[in-house]
């Protein structure tokens, strides 16, 4: 008897897709207006030092690239704040650290300041927290994050969110109608990082049963993920 046989399966490849960061392709909305203001009101900053603060996926990796081409900033994780050369990273006179928490170096952190303060150059720190809810040990750093200036960014509403979904999938070259987008808005966490999830499961799904995202198919997936 021959065995029987099998279609071949389609795998979900993880292609890569371009995200834009430009100006012009970021969405505005309530949730983001005033941080997005204190970042085109740069150079105007309060002690030229600002920490941008929001949830993952709210938009601080836009905003940071946005004013880091206005201001010719150079961009570091503050995981290897340890491992830079920090007169070298001030060079052109402004700096984002991005996704800063505890715990990190913070006597190198505490240098950056200074050093940011002596060259009369701008720093952004962008993280999930305020500075000044960081568990620090160092006294005076702990004193000089208390007075940093904070502007935060806060779940999307609605309108923000309906548009976050179109251009994730814009991003992604998926072409899509309103009835899905309608039916995700009202069925998805309000934030930025289930936005992101969403748009990804679906792209992965549809490109594994080679078909397209449709509202049929978002149905079916979170009626599984409930």
């Amino acid at each position: 008897m021959k065995p029987e046989s099998r279609a071949p399966r389609q795998l979900a490849l993880a292609l890569p897709h371009a995200e834009s960061f430009a100006r012009e392709d970021f969405l505005e909305g309530t949730s983001n207006a005033d941080a997005l203001a204190m970042i085109e009101a740069w150079p105007d900053w309060p002690g030229k030092v600002l920490a941008l603060v929001g949830p993952e996926g709210a938009g601080k990796s836009h905003l940071a690239a946005i004013w880091a081409e206005n201001a010719g900033a150079r961009r570091v994780s503050a995981r290897a704040l340890g491992e830079v050369k920090p007169l070298e990273e001030l060079a052109t006179g402004a700096l984002v650290i991005e996704d800063a928490a505890a715990p990190l170096d913070e006597r190198a952190l505490f240098h950056l300041l200074n050093l940011t303060r002596e060259e009369d150059a701008s720093l952004l720190i962008t993280a999930r927290s305020a500075p000044a809810q960081w568990d620090i040990v160092l006294p005076d750093l702990a004193s000089r994050l208390r007075a940093i200036p904070v502007v935060t960014l806060s779940a999307p509403d609605e309108a923000l969110l309906r548009a976050l979904l179109v251009k994730l999938f814009t991003d992604r070259q998926l072409s899509v109608d309103e009835a899905l987008i309608s039916y995700l808005v009202t069925r998805i966490e309000r934030s930025f990082a289930a936005a992101r999830a969403v748009v990804g499961m679906l792209d992965r799904e549809a490109l594994r049963r080679q078909g397209r995202v449709t509202r049929a198919l978002a149905a079916e997936l979170l009626q599984h993920e409930a």
